[in-house]
């Protein structure tokens, strides 16, 4: 008979079918090992895979809800806040911005939990609980989007949002579209969403001023064409990452290469033009310096992380830089 240590051998045969199926907390056991099992054994490994198991559903009830492309945060939050920068030389009407900020990020988080509830993404809400919990943050993030929107819209008020928030519709329904072609599409598709994300800086500066004119059109170029070349960067690093020696950059990404030279061409006459005034451009010079540059360093091993938040200080300085030029040059 079994002593109150030790355990029965079908008592044995059933812990090592449990820590099978749910994955043993000590690997390197041989089967042997659990002939000499204890209730403590036992104990331990049940909590260790109920902690697992407990692990595992927060960290998937989190990607159910929160979004994953975090780079995207950046894209529109950068966007958001260079544009309110650049109006608050013209107007101090802060509620308005805080408004359109609180709705943008509702409706940028809206999109994951809802595709996970309809199961249009990869990742879809399985269990009556996902369900439940995922319907929660729509009804949430939904009635604070709606709540905001309609604060700003009351009346009649700011009637241009309509037509921006059409024009960033579209551009994220043709970004659907092109993920449907496949991975050869992808940069495409991800730059025409930039559109979309990008709006937020014209939208910003429209809330606060009321006006939407030149410089609400300069800022929304400006955002797409800083986070265009982040985006074409990002995927030739990627793709390139093995890639060494300056001619064989060249031939694999010449076309990077001629952007940065358009993205040139394109600032010096927004310059001499005095679309944005000529000390603005200083906020593009990290971007230009870390594109021509990359043709030139010696090879290192890419670190996918690091890359993005790498980027993700370029777009901080630009923001921080591009508003500082236009205050200096008021």
């Amino acid at each position: 008979m079994a002593t109150k240590t030790e355990l029965t051998q079908d008592q044995q045969d059933w812990v090592v079918r449990v820590t099978e199926v749910l994955g043993s907390t000590h690997p390197t056991r041989s089967s042997s090992t659990y002939g000499k099992l204890s209730l403590g054994d036992v104990k331990v490994s049940l909590v260790d895979a109920d902690g697992a198991t407990a692990r595992t559903r927060r960290e998937r009830r989190h990607a159910l809800i929160l979004p994953r492309e975090h780079g995207a945060w950046g894209l529109l939050l950068v966007p958001l806040v260079t544009g309110a920068g650049i109006a608050f030389r013209e107007s101090s009407r802060i509620v308005p911005a805080i408004l359109l900020l609180v709705a943008a990020v509702a409706l940028f988080w809206l999109r994951t939990p809802l595709e996970s509830l309809l199961g249009t993404s990869t990742l879809r809400a399985q269990t009556k609980d996902e369900r439940r919990s995922v319907a929660i943050v729509i009804a949430i993030l939904g009635a604070v989007a709606a709540l905001a929107l309609g604060t700003l819209l009351w009346a009649w008020h700011n009637p241009l949002l309509w037509p921006i928030g059409a024009a960033a519709g579209a551009a994220f329904i043709g970004q659907a579209l092109l993920k449907k072609l496949g991975r050869s599409a992808r940069m495409l598709s991800e730059i025409v969403g930039t559109v979309g994300l990008t709006a937020a800086a014209p939208a910003a500066y429209y809330v606060v001023t009321g006006k939407f004119g030149l410089t609400a059109w300069m800022l929304w170029m400006a955002n797409l064409i800083f986070a265009g070349d982040q985006i074409h960067y990002v995927q030739l690093r990627i793709h390139t990452a093995r890639v060494e020696g300056f001619k064989n950059k060249l031939m694999r990404g010449w076309t990077f290469a001629a952007g940065q030279l358009a993205m040139t061409v394109l600032l010096t006459i927004a310059c001499l033009l005095g679309v944005i005034p000529a000390i603005a451009s200083v906020a593009f010079s990290p971007l230009l310096f870390r594109g021509w540059f990359y043709f030139v360093q010696k090879p290192a091993p890419l670190v996918v992380r690091r890359l993005g938040w790498n980027e993700l200080s370029y777009a901080v300085t630009f923001c921080v830089l591009f508003i500082a030029a236009f205050a200096v040059s008021k």
